[in-house]
């Protein structure tokens, strides 16, 4: 029997990207980031007006993807989805083109039971075809031929259109549970 495919994206899903954006530019401008204010907003819409370009070029800087951290749950639970479903990793790195190498780094040092030839770097996630798509922007959910699965980000708080996954042990319940 064929196993059904999930799409995974990468950054905000598996890998922790707020978190070290948060984190670069906290160091860099010595300015706290109110996460009360990420509600329904992207970081560069928070911080200060003068400041908002570093976040573009925090996202250009050869290693940005290279160290991020692993968003909690997400190994485990994606080692045991990938026993019964067919997972590719599908991540928009042509916006980033000096991403694709770290991603690809970071995928392998910490996903490594996904096969390369799952890995799937585009620009337009329109042309996935799978059974489900896990991703934190509705704008790579609206045009999904399969099942569109939000996954909780700040910035996506306000989002309604979508089944939302709210962290990793959603997703286990969602996959794994025998019904």
């Amino acid at each position: 029997m064929k196993k059904k495919r999930v799409a995974i994206d990468m950054d905000e899903v598996m890998a922790d990207a707020l978190g070290k954006l948060i984190r670069l530019y906290e160091d860099e401008y010595q300015l706290p980031v109110d996460q009360d204010e990420l509600v329904g907003h992207y970081l560069d819409e928070v911080v200060h007006p003068d400041h908002r370009s570093a976040i573009r070029r925090y996202l250009f800087t050869e290693d940005f993807f290279e160290d991020l951290d692993v968003m909690p749950g997400s190994q485990d639970v994606v080692r045991q989805m990938h026993e019964r479903y067919e997972i590719f990793i599908v991540t928009a790195a042509m916006e980033f083109p000096g991403s694709l190498r770290p991603k690809y780094r970071w995928l392998q040092q910490h996903f490594s039971f996904i096969p390369w030839s799952h890995y799937v770097f585009c620009g337009d996630k329109s042309i996935i075809q799978a059974d489900f798509l896990i991703d934190d922007h509705a704008k790579n959910l609206v045009n999904f031929s399969g099942e569109p699965l939000l996954f909780s980000s700040p910035h996506n708080a306000n989002e309604t259109r979508f089944t939302r996954l709210n962290n990793w042990q959603e997703v286990s319940q969602y996959f794994l549970s025998d019904q």
